[in-house]
Parts: C-alpha cells; structure tokens; sequence
C-alpha cells in the first residue's frame, strides 16, 4: 500500500491551522507561536520533508523550530495520513470560524466569545449580527464596535480580493509617498518611515505602513489624505488615516509623538512572532513593552504594569539596548535565531549594495534586451561597478533570439572593441546557457572554455517531475565549463511556481563542482529567496547577487538581491561578486586547477 502524500505547503497549512485552534481556545502564546514557527520553515524548506523524515521522527527535528513533541505529531501525519491531536482539539469547531480571525481588530478572544455566546461561526452570520444590531449584548461591545466590525469586514473582502504586490511595485511607491509628505510638511515632521514587511524587505507586500514622527499630526493627517497619489479615503482620525492609492494599494498611516518612535517602529515593523519573543526577553527583566514604550511589571508571568512611571524609546535602537540586545536589522526580524544572535552580541554585518564589485547577469539587444551593449555598461559604470557580464540567451531559447555560435563570435568583436575604451570597468563575455530538457547544453565545451564565464539555467520543460529535473541540473552544472546556475527554482512571484527541483542535492553537487548560485535580484524572480540563501550558506556554497537587468533601470535589481541576501544572513565575503573581477577569476572552477 502506497503512502499517504502529504506535500510541505498542505503541511504547513495544517499547523498554521492548529495555531488557530489553539488561540481560540485561549492556549499560551508560545505554544501558539511554536506552531507558526514550525509551519513557515516547513513551507520554505528547499527540500521535500520525507526526504528528510525516512520514517525517523528525530531526523525531523533537523527543521528549525520541530521540538520532539511536534516531530512525533509529524511523523504519525507522514506515516498514515492523519494527526490524531488535530483531530482531537479541532473537534466541534466549526470551520467557518477561522474566516473570522481575517478580519481587522477580531482577535482569537473575540472569536471565542462570538462563537460561545452569540452561535457566531462564519463571517456572514457576524455581518448579518452586526447590522441587526445584536452584538450590543456582548459585555465591552457597543454601535462605534458594530461599526468598527463591518468596516472590517470590508477590508478583509478587499484584502482577500487583491493580489500582493511585489516588493519591486511597493518600494518605490513607499519612497514616493514619504518624499511628497516630506514636502508637504516640512519641518512638521520629525521622522518619517515604512514599515511592516516592506521594511523586513519581504518578496511581496499587502498593505503600505508609514510611520510618522510629529508634534503636529493633524497637520501630517490631512497633507495625507490630499496626496496627488489618493484615490479614495477610507479612514481619518486624529493620528491614523488609511487611504486606497491611485494604483490600488492601501496605505495606512500612523502619526506619534517623538518620545514613542523608536518603540512604535520596531512594533510596527514586526514580524508578530520576532516581536512576541522580544516582549518575552522584556517580562524576563521586568519590563512591559508596548508600541508606546517599556513599564515596569510586578509580574513577569502575568505582565502587570508596577505603577505608570513609562520608560521611552525615541531610537529604535534604545529598545535593543535596554534589553541588552545588539540592534537587529529589520530584514532579519523573521523570528528564526537572530534575537539569539543579538544576544551574544554575534550578528553578521549584513552585505550591503556599496560592496557589489559587478554584476555577472545582464542583457543586450544581441537577444531579450533593449539596450546595446555599450548603453548597458555605462549604466553600469555609473552606479560604480567595475565589471559586467553580458549574459545574453543561447540558441536553445528562440523567443529570445538566443545566440549561434556565429553570433557569439560577431558579439565578442564588438566587447573586446569596448574594453580597449576604459581602463576602470570590463565587460566580460559570456552567455546565459539554456539547459536543454535531457540536461544537455547548447554549446560546445570547446567553445564554452572560451568564455570569461558561462551561467546556465531553465526556462523550458518546468514541469518535469522531481527525479527529471534534478536529474538534468545536476547533469549542467557537473560541466567544468559551467561557472553559475542562475534562478535556481525557475519562480516567478505572483505568476509561476517553483520547479520541483531537488535543491538539497543541487546545493551538494555545487559544493562539490564550485558551481556558483545565483541571487536573481529582478523582483519577479527574487531567486534564491532569503530561506534558500541561508541553507546554501549552511551547506557551503558560493553565491553571487545579480540584476538579470534587461534595460539600464534593470540594475535596480541589484538593490532587491542584496536585499533578499540581507534577509538570509549574508555577509560581504559570502557573495564573490564583491571581489574584483581578478580576484572573482581565480574562484571559477574553470580557472582552478
């Protein structure tokens, strides 16, 4: 008898499943946050989890945040299909009341109450309360908290109706809407800042937080609501206003006094469960902390407030300091083991864009681009790099006019033409190699040896199974010619799913051959994303950051690559292109001896 299947991502939903369950019914809140925890490194795991398991509950326990306990949870859910506990605690619980925990201001507690005192199981039976008026009867609740109710329940409609955007669309639209406010305030404001999962640099964005520091926020309030960039309103008070832009996005807006900004960035900036251990690591010194600032507790348990005596925060980086803690940057605050780090004061000193030396992924109008070759390297030099690879398409990808030979010869004229002009930047010649659908190449070794550097990757044939397309990398990046295997998963964000490449036996195999990886820093790609940077780092492969920059604005990607790096722990000299080009030379595997 075959066994039960049981994917990552349907795992996963499970457990974030029980952390549900588990709130409602009013568990602690480190149990809860253990099963989150659990459930986002099985969702990205670069791997599929019964490759790790083999029908040995402890091998799973190798997965960040999967105790023993939970271990044997999964191994009985990989070995028959089922996991008795969740069925035991999801006994009775109406399915539709999870829906409920979507909408703004409805918390696991509401949830409980709504569901014991009022029969209220799905979103519909609470809107239809809600209008008749009968939630009035719930001690605490009244008509401003009907209001607040329904008002949530269209935003949690809208939300549901929306896709999320991608880092890449969000960024700049964030900076554009801090720049306006700065020159419609002026002075009146003090600090300005996004935050959320933009400012942890997450690979997609739902809504827009913006942070404001002011004395004067009802001057900030309506210089926001009368932006060029809104559409139309949807809420303004006296220090919080939330307004839909022009193209779509909700932005909502947060003004504060100055004495309270540092506390309100770093909570507002999250992750809920990177902040859940913070406040833990504040109780365990006596401390309460809140987005307004630290209090004394007479409990570390219960968390009561000794007195109203506030401490306050105006830099996010007091916050860390009061706990003894280094400042942790934002893209690190995913709750994996940076509050551990900080701790020992052993944070790494995250890459920045400043130390990319070159960028090994770019393209011309020879194939896909729209810009000369020599358009692509003064952008290039512009931004201070001193290299560029011109990294356009092979023959096996005819959509975008991949090169022959010939034409490989024809392009290396017009490079080494360009490299007598400067004697600050090089262009280096090389190809983006297509790897055919039985892991072949396109080319010869006898000319691939000819090349600066040669990257391969896929763009055909992603849906083969596990065993084909693992099969036909692994067969690429095995050639001594082949230097860099780039966006590795083939993902496209918000379009197209990752292949079902094996990436823990890609990642064995490049450490074994000195196959570069790539992070593709294009923000439909973000390939190697922040997870698959970390094991690649743990299993000891080299990495390099790249744009994929089709045009001259293409090299923003470079900002987004870094950026994917920052979140996955990197360091400078864990990325090779921040040597120069002499030095990067000597580490390809073709110039090794």
């Amino acid at each position: 008898m075959a066994e039960p299947r049981w994917t990552n991502a349907e795992i996963a939903a499970l457990l974030y499943r029980i952390a549900a369950i588990l709130e409602i019914q009013g568990e602690i809140v480190f149990k809860v946050v253990a099963y989150r925890r659990a459930a986002d490194a099985i969702e990205h795991l670069g791997r599929d989890i019964r490759d790790i398991w083999q029908n040995d509950p402890k091998n799973l326990r190798a997965i960040q945040g999967v105790g023993e306990a939970l271990a044997d949870k999964l191994d009985e859910l990989l070995r028959t299909g089922e996991m008795s506990y969740y069925k035991k605690i999801s006994k009775g619980m109406p399915v539709g009341i999870f829906e409920l925990l979507t909408i703004p201001d409805v918390g696991p507690k509401t949830v409980a109450r709504l569901w014991k005192e009022l029969k209220i199981t799905d979103v519909a039976k609470l809107e239809k309360a809600a209008r008749a008026g009968k939630l009035r009867g719930l001690k605490g609740f009244g008509a401003r908290s009907e209001e607040k109710i329904l008002a949530g329940i269209e935003a949690a409609r809208r939300k549901k109706s929306s896709t999320r955007v991608l880092l890449g669309v969000a960024y700049p639209f964030a900076q554009e809407i801090v720049a306006a406010l700065r020159a419609a305030c002026g002075d009146a404001i003090r600090d300005i800042a996004p935050a959320g999962s933009l400012r942890r640099m997450r690979p997609t964005i739902g809504d827009l937080d913006i942070l404001v520091a002011s004395d004067a926020p009802q001057n900030i309030i309506d210089a926001f609501v009368n932006l060029s960039q809104v559409r139309e309103i949807n809420a303004k008070g006296t220090t919080k206003a939330s307004i839909i832009a022009q193209n779509g996005l909700q932005v909502d807006l947060r003004v504060l006094e100055p004495k309270h900004w540092g506390s309100a960035l770093q909570y507002f900036t999250g992750s809920k469960e990177h902040n859940v251990a913070l406040r833990q690591i504040a109780l365990d010194q006596g401390l309460s902390l809140s987005e307004w600032g630290f209090k004394p507790v007479l409990s570390a348990v219960e968390g009561t407030v000794k007195g109203e005596k506030e401490i306050f925060t105006p830099t996010e980086q007091e916050v860390y300091e009061k706990l003894g803690l280094q400042w942790i940057p934002p893209e690190l605050r995913e709750a994996t083991n940076e509050l551990e780090l900080a701790q020992k004061k052993q944070l790494p000193h995250l890459i920045e864009l400043k130390d990319l030396k070159g960028d090994l992924q770019s393209h011309s109008n020879w194939s896909d681009g729209s810009f000369t070759i020599e358009q692509m390297a003064e952008a290039a030099r512009a931004r201070g790099l001193k290299y560029l690879a011109i990294t356009d398409h092979s023959q096996g990808l005819g959509i975008a006019r991949g090169l022959t030979p010939e034409r490989v010869k024809q392009q290396w004229v017009e490079i080494d033409a360009l490299n007598k002009k400067w004697k600050d930047f090089q262009v280096l010649k090389s190809i983006e190699m297509e790897i055919r659908a039985d892991g072949s190449l396109d080319f010869s070794d006898d000319l691939l040896a000819q090349f600066d550097l040669v990257t391969v990757s896929t763009h055909s044939a992603l849906k083969q199974t596990r065993e084909k397309i693992t099969a036909r990398v692994i067969k690429a990046i095995q050639n001594p010619y082949v230097d860099i295997y780039l966006h590795p998963t083939a993902r496209l964000v918000n379009e197209r799913e990752e292949t079902a490449l094996d990436l823990e036996e890609v990642f064995r195999v490049a450490k074994e051959t000195d196959t570069l990886l790539e992070i593709d820093g294009a923000p439909e790609r973000l390939d190697l994303d922040d997870v698959r940077v970390r094991r690649a780092r743990e299993v000891g492969v080299n990495i390099v950051i790249d744009s994929d920059a089709h045009s001259p604005d293409g090299f923003h990607g470079l900002f987004y690559g870094v950026a994917m790096a920052r979140r996955g722990g990197l360091e400078a000299r864990d990325v090779l292109n921040t040597l120069e080009w002499q030095e990067l030379r000597k580490k390809l595997k073709r110039n090794r001896k």
